[in-house]
């Protein structure tokens, strides 16, 4: 079975947590494509999906809210996992957004797809990437600096991951 794990990633923290969604369903034998959404041509021949964006002020990055919406027909009714990595910070990364899952404009597109799951995953703020306004934005909302991913809980997110059931 053919498995697209697309992405929208602003820095690369996304695409980090997308190849390594990638390898683990490798290992589950199934065929993987990891790749960013803007590179994503067809969904033809594949048998599920694994589409994940960046949280940027609690929307997904312009382009995947874009790629979701345009293919939402298509991934309809079709095995999907969605996932998204931004909040900073220990603790659960549902609380640390205030029970936020998924952006609130993408709703119904989310209710027609129909996601076998969705997760929010913990991100990365890494400043040395920012530009000065959004340095700025990260001071003044007193965002945590750092890499608060945790590749165990995404890891076994991915080993959950089941096309045929």
């Amino acid at each position: 079975m053919k498995v697209l794990v697309t992405y929208a990633s602003k820095y690369g923290s996304t695409a980090e947590i997308a190849e390594v969604i990638g390898k683990e369903l490798t290992k589950r034998e199934y065929e993987v494509e990891v790749k960013p959404m803007s590179e994503v041509d067809s969904l033809a021949g594949y048998d599920g999906f694994v589409i994940g964006s960046a949280v940027y002020a609690g929307s997904w990055l312009k382009g995947a809210a874009k790629f979701l919406r345009t293919h939402q027909e298509i991934l309809a009714g079709r095995p999907v996992w969605l996932f998204s990595s931004g909040p900073t910070g220990e603790g659960d990364p549902n609380e640390i957004m205030s029970g936020w899952t998924f952006p609130e404009n993408l709703a119904s597109v989310r209710e027609a797809i129909k996601p076998k799951d969705v997760i929010l995953f913990h991100g990365y703020i890494n400043l040395d990437k920012l530009n000065f306004g959004e340095k700025m934005i990260v001071k003044s909302v007193k965002a945590t600096v750092g890499d608060y991913r945790d590749w165990l809980v995404i890891r076994t997110w991915a080993s959950m991951i089941n096309l045929e059931s």
